[in-house]
């Protein structure tokens, strides 16, 4: 062999592994995920749901080796809750956190979850969503094509806020212009209480109340908070009137693309953090109050035996037992009580 043809020889050798590492260094993002899907959420980047969901992502990709990448879109970055529920059964968003009252729109009987009065506190109704109730509704989301996650993730009792006046009974909410999510029983709900709903979605709630397109609205403490509403409001009232809380929704199709492993450690990561959440909102709702007060919020406690008459005398308690049938309502009754 001579010298030129070793040189060559060995010039290749050294050029083929040069490239062979290029190559492989431009390979190698072939490590980063398998799938990329979106994960979308109406609340703001520090609500107790999204830091908690962020550390759920975190946790999923780690856990699948960067498999599974879950971008997040706080603060209805994607559009309000309708739009979104639509991109989710469309599959343009692959995850999203609803209230079961706005899904009431394809899952008619989600919505049993905002009857006016039928929990006392979240414990209460968490008993029950979180048994018999939960799996009736979640039976119901998963014959509309939805996946849903066996556990909800908490929003809170809802109290009433005003740029005019405090509630102190339904009297005061006679003609009263109210901000309500989409959803038919918040309207139907407030209706009867004599007040004048105005269905918004929630990332227009803020410019609706400070261009006084609507006198009031109704969130639990930590939305109120979260949102800065308390520039725009003047009054709380506490009302306790409904609770709610988020299914955590996938689409399905997306949901079975994943492998089974990935699917295992996505649901085992979900239950974790939604019951960190809802500890952690739960402290954050009961902290709340004097915090809003200092803010400059008045807040009153309202009496709500009035309300609940409202409720009873109305027919809506009627209405709605109708609305979800026997089965879903005597599910209800088994915890709450006897409500119609």
């Amino acid at each position: 062999m001579n010298t030129r043809s070793h040189l060559t020889r060995r010039r290749f050798v050294t050029g083929s592994a040069a490239a062979l590492a290029s190559i492989a260094f431009v390979r190698a993002p072939a490590r980063a995920a398998t799938w990329t899907y979106r994960y979308a959420s109406n609340l703001t980047v520090d609500h107790p749901l999204n830091v908690s969901m962020r550390q759920c992502w975190n946790a999923v990709r780690d856990e699948t080796g960067g498999r599974l990448d879950v971008k997040m879109f706080p603060n209805s970055q994607l559009g309000g809750d309708t739009a979104v529920l639509t991109q989710l059964r469309s599959g343009a968003v692959q995850f999203f956190t609803l209230d079961g009252g706005i899904l009431q729109g394809v899952v008619p009987v989600a919505a049993i979850q905002g009857i006016g009065f039928a929990f006392k506190d979240s414990a209460d109704a968490f008993r029950a969503l979180d048994g018999a109730l939960g799996d009736y509704v979640r039976k119901e989301i998963g014959a509309k094509g939805l996946y849903v996650h066996p556990k909800m993730w908490e929003n809170g009792m809802r109290q009433i806020t005003s740029n005019t006046k405090p509630i102190r009974s339904a009297d005061d909410l006679a003609n009263f212009t109210i901000r309500t999510p989409a959803g038919a029983l918040w309207v139907d709900l407030f209706k009867s209480f004599g007040a004048s709903p105005t269905p918004i979605n929630f990332n227009e709630t803020y410019t609706a109340l400070q261009t006084k397109i609507v006198d009031g609205e109704e969130n639990p403490y930590a939305i109120i908070d979260s949102a800065h509403l308390y520039e725009v409001q003047r009054y709380l009232s506490v009302t306790n009137h409904m609770w709610s809380a988020y299914h955590f929704l996938g689409n399905n199709t997306a949901w079975l693309a994943l492998p089974a492993d990935v699917r295992a450690i996505v649901e085992r990561n979900l239950t974790r953090y939604a019951l960190q959440q809802r500890v952690a909102t739960a402290e954050r709702n009961a902290s709340l109050a004097d915090q809003l007060a200092r803010r400059g919020m008045k807040i009153n406690q309202a009496e709500t035996e009035s309300f609940r008459t409202r409720l009873q005398t109305s027919g809506f308690y009627r209405k709605w037992k109708a609305t979800f049938g026997q089965t879903a309502w005597d599910l209800l009754e088994a915890n709450s009580g006897k409500l119609a």
